[in-house]
């Protein structure tokens, strides 16, 4: 009788331990999506900006300053959400990721995005011209793997599953073994963040080390001299002034990643300062402020994203509700739940979208023509 109240005990105690690891799954997973959301719409006015007339021109980025005091997502939100919608559907087989993410990237390509990256461009062009998605993209080491490669960390906790679906995101778009390797950076930052309360960064790097290999070696140096340069305390524009990108972190991902792992490093619980201060560095301030907010929201939850950055987007179809209920399915189906369905968007509803955010970007893109200089 003993044994078997005891084995009753134990598999009430392993149910409660599964169900309340899924929950800090799904928690991470919804974190992930709204803190690149979050990043991405509060850089969004300020890419291409020189931090100094940024600014000047703008003001602090503590608030959102896109349309009417509310923010909207770009490319970098957008590639993350159809990163997770294609994960549901692939229930884990690594081709049928490969086959769904290239599928809606070639849609994404047709509703007319505005900013979209030249790589990414390229490759969507070359799917719709019949390109198989093995060999879709260009030879490129621009931050497009690294912008989405965030949620592959929230989500998927083995490591060799992992690595397979974040190189099949990147060689869609970006053929580039350095484009690879800065995605592959930022999704371990995202996993270290969702399983560790407190960072240890020679153990995340550790882990980088091994998954890149020598051919790596380049990207490992710079991850180590912003780990040797958290603990001095500096502000991430300094780090990124000690790169030679004072002006602002351009999109090559050997600029972007280690700057957003130092901010990262330096704010590992404060959605809040990490992602303003990489949004005063400039440059391509939407996608390094994206990485930066998947990564750290994956480890504080929605929870510790600001209440009012999340109502503050102003987004149909995507909108943040949405959003939440995606990252709500994507936790379901790695939780083993067979219903688990793919949240969509209408089509039209996104074209009209994106010809009224075209609008409000041509807008700044006028605006930065007049002083203040």
């Amino acid at each position: 009788m003993k044994t078997s109240q005891t084995l009753i005990s134990t598999s009430k105690f392993l149910s409660l331990v599964l169900r309340h690891q899924d929950a800090m799954t799904g928690d991470a997973i919804v974190g992930c999506i709204l803190g690149t959301a979050v990043g991405d719409a509060l850089g969004l006015p300020y890419e291409g900006v020189s931090p100094m007339r940024a600014e000047r021109l703008l003001g602090p980025p503590d608030r959102y300053r896109f349309l009417l005091g509310c923010g909207m997502v770009s490319d970098d939100t957008e590639h993350t959400c159809m990163v997770a919608q294609s994960l549901i559907e692939a229930r884990g087989d690594v081709d049928v990721f490969t086959n769904r993410f290239a599928s809606r990237l070639r849609w994404w390509i047709l509703a007319l995005p505005a900013g979209v990256g030249k790589a990414t461009a390229r490759s969507g062009i070359k799917l719709w011209l019949g390109a198989k998605p093995e060999n879709a993209g260009v030879f490129s080491a621009g931050n497009g793997p690294a912008m989405r490669a965030a949620i592959f960390g929230a989500a998927i906790d083995e490591m060799s599953p992992m690595l397979e679906m974040v190189r099949a995101s990147s060689r869609l778009t970006h053929s580039d073994p350095k484009a690879e390797y800065g995605a592959i950076a930022v999704a371990l930052a995202a996993k270290h963040s969702r399983q560790h309360p407190t960072i240890n960064a020679n153990q995340w790097l550790d882990q980088v080390v091994d998954a890149v290999g020598e051919a790596g070696t380049e990207l490992i140096e710079l991850l180590q001299k912003a780990i040797d340069s958290v603990g001095e305390r500096e502000s991430t524009n300094t780090f990124a002034d000690s790169l030679g990108l004072g002006k602002g972190i351009t999109g090559y991902t050997y600029h972007t990643v280690p700057v957003a792992i130092y901010a990262w490093l330096s704010h590992p619980k404060d959605l809040r300062q990490a992602v303003t201060e990489m949004i005063r560095c400039g440059g391509d301030a939407d996608t390094t402020a994206a990485i930066v907010g998947g990564i750290v929201g994956t480890g504080v939850g929605r929870e510790g994203i600001p209440a009012e950055w999340i109502h503050g987007i102003c987004e149909w179809p995507r909108s943040t509700v949405w959003m939440e209920r995606l990252g709500a399915s994507l936790s379901g189906c790695l939780a083993g739940d067979a219903s688990a369905r793919t949240p969509t968007v209408n089509p039209i509803a996104v074209l009209l979208r994106n010809l009224f955010f075209l609008v409000v970007v041509l807008f700044h893109g006028f605006r930065r023509l007049a002083p203040p200089y």
